[in-house]
């Protein structure tokens, strides 16, 4: 599985972004694709996570009534629209894939880098 994140970029606080990432390859196997973050100097963290069959979603708690993560199966694409962003979510965002009998998301993209100024 390829995964090409893209969207971040430099938004005032309050703001919004949308950051998407699509998936190419062997993704037939795909249960889960979380968006993580990690910030300067901190350790990655998970943000959102959809099941990509129920389009289940969770979110940390710091990003809950801010992030909607949702994905497009036909496009394979997943996308976490972010509002109300704070300078605390500046932070390079991942995309990954967790695959059916994976307890862990094993598939990694790039990343993409979101700065909110103050």
């Amino acid at each position: 599985v390829q995964l090409q994140a893209s969207g971040g970029g430099l938004v005032q606080a309050g703001g919004s972004l949308r950051l998407s990432c699509a998936a190419s390859g062997r993704t037939d196997r795909t249960l889960a694709v979380g968006w993580f973050r990690q910030a300067p100097g901190k350790e990655r963290e998970s943000a959102a996570t959809i099941f990509w069959n129920s389009g289940y979603a969770s979110y940390a708690d710091s990003v809950v009534g801010r992030f909607t993560i949702s994905r497009d199966i036909a496009k394979k694409t997943v996308d976490l629209q972010m509002y109300s962003l704070r300078p605390e979510d500046t932070a390079v965002y991942y995309c990954a894939v967790r695959t059916l009998g994976r307890s862990r998301f094993e598939y990694w993209g790039q990343g993409t880098l979101v700065t909110v100024s103050s």
